[in-house]
Parts: C-alpha cells; structure tokens; sequence
C-alpha cells in the first residue's frame, strides 16, 4: 500500500474509536426514548395544546351531565324546580329524551343567549340573530329592523345585569323539547332618529325589564343547538 491509503486507514480507525467513546455502545440497559405524547397523557387534566377546541352553541348540553339514574328524583331538579311539579315533570320529559340534558348549564346558556340576542337586534346584526331564532322569531326581528332602518332610527342597549333566569314551564312535543325562560334584567336603552334626537326610551336610566321566552330543540337530532322560538313580556 502506498502512503496515502495507509494514512486514510489510519485517519478512519482514530475517527471510528472518537464516535465509539463519544457515542457509547448500547448494552440493552439503556431508557428508551423519551415519549413526550405518553408523559403528556400521564398528567390529569393535562391537554394537548395543539389541539384547538371548535366553538360550540349559545345553549348546548353540559359536557359531562350526571346520569338521571345516580342522582334522586327528588334532589334532580334542586334550586330549578319543586319536586312533582309541572315544571319538574317537563323536565324529567327532557331527560328521558336525552339524557345529557343539564337545567343548570342550560339556564347559564339561556342567559348568554338572551344578552346576545338583545344587542345582535339593537345593532341590527341579521347575522348573529340568524343562528340563534327560528325562521319565524328571525322574521318578526328581520322585520322591525327594517322599519328602523327605513325611518333612520338608531337604538342604543346597554346592559346592566340580569338579575334572574328562571324556568317556568318546559315540555317535548313530537321529539321537540321546549323550555320558558323567564328574564328579569336591567338595561339602558334609547332610540334615536337621524338628527340624534331621542324618540324613545332615556339613554340615563335604568329600566327594569322582564321578558319570557321559549327556547326549543329537536332532541331526536344530533345538533345540540336551542333556539329562541317565542318571546313575550311578563310582569
């Protein structure tokens, strides 16, 4: 062999013993590679942070509602409604029909969506209204807006709480569960014309206001969105 390859040789073997002492050899002992999905898992509550969740409904179903078989009757609707009453009985209609029905989630989603139908129709936003009533509810607010628009009025709402959400009636009817809501709010509100003017309402006072509406759902689908499908004013 010439010298060049004997240097080559030479060069590969101090190359190879460098690797084999930064490397190390594997002697069947070693940990295995770390497994960043698997520790994630091992953690409680520890989600994937990759994982975005989708916007879901105004009113849904509580995401992990107790089974009408581990809580009593008579403690099932507790601070909702008095045991045997009607209220109760409709309730109870709803649960049969679809047992991840929760009144309480379903009050604190009835609440959001009674905001913000309230502002979607004071900003005359067809959009957000479409998705929360019914062709029909959607019709009547469609309507109103535009003899607003056409006369160049322009409401101005302001909450300032809403004091109390309570369930007065609910029932299912042909696989359609409806549920009344009783709304006590106060709110700000006034209308004015096009010079800004106000022809309507006081933009400094407080109002009290009560509202009862009806929310429904087709529980035999699999869209868990209610939509409001009556309104009307109470005392």
């Amino acid at each position: 062999m010439d010298i060049y390859t004997i240097i080559f040789l030479a060069l590969a073997v101090f190359i190879f013993l460098r690797l084999r002492n930064v490397l190390g050899q594997r002697t069947g002992s070693e940990r295995p590679p770390f497994d960043r999905a698997a520790a994630r898992d091992m953690i409680p509550g520890k989600q994937d942070t990759n994982v975005v969740s989708m916007p879901g409904s105004v009113i849904d179903q509580a995401p992990s509602a107790p089974s009408a078989d581990v809580v009593p009757p008579s403690d099932r609707w507790k601070g909702i409604a008095e045991p045997e009453s009607p209220l109760a009985h409709g309730l109870n209609a709803v649960l049969l029909q679809d047992s991840s029905f929760d009144a309480n989630h379903f009050v604190a989603g009835a609440k959001s969506a009674y905001e913000m139908i309230v502002m979607a129709f004071a900003n005359g936003d067809r959009r957000a209204l479409r998705d929360l009533l019914s062709s029909e509810v959607y019709d009547s607010f469609d309507a109103a807006i535009k003899d607003r628009e056409k006369n160049e009025l322009k409401t101005e709402t302001r909450f300032v709480a809403i004091e109390k959400a309570e369930l007065i009636s609910a029932e299912v009817r042909d696989h359609t569960a409806q549920i009344t809501v009783k709304f006590v709010s106060q709110m700000i509100s006034a209308t004015r014309d096009k010079t800004g003017t106000i022809v309507d309402g006081n933009a400094d006072k407080v109002s009290d206001i009560t509202d009862v509406w009806t929310f429904a759902r087709d529980v035999s689908s699999r869209d868990p969105n209610w939509k409001l499908v009556g309104t009307g004013s109470g005392i």
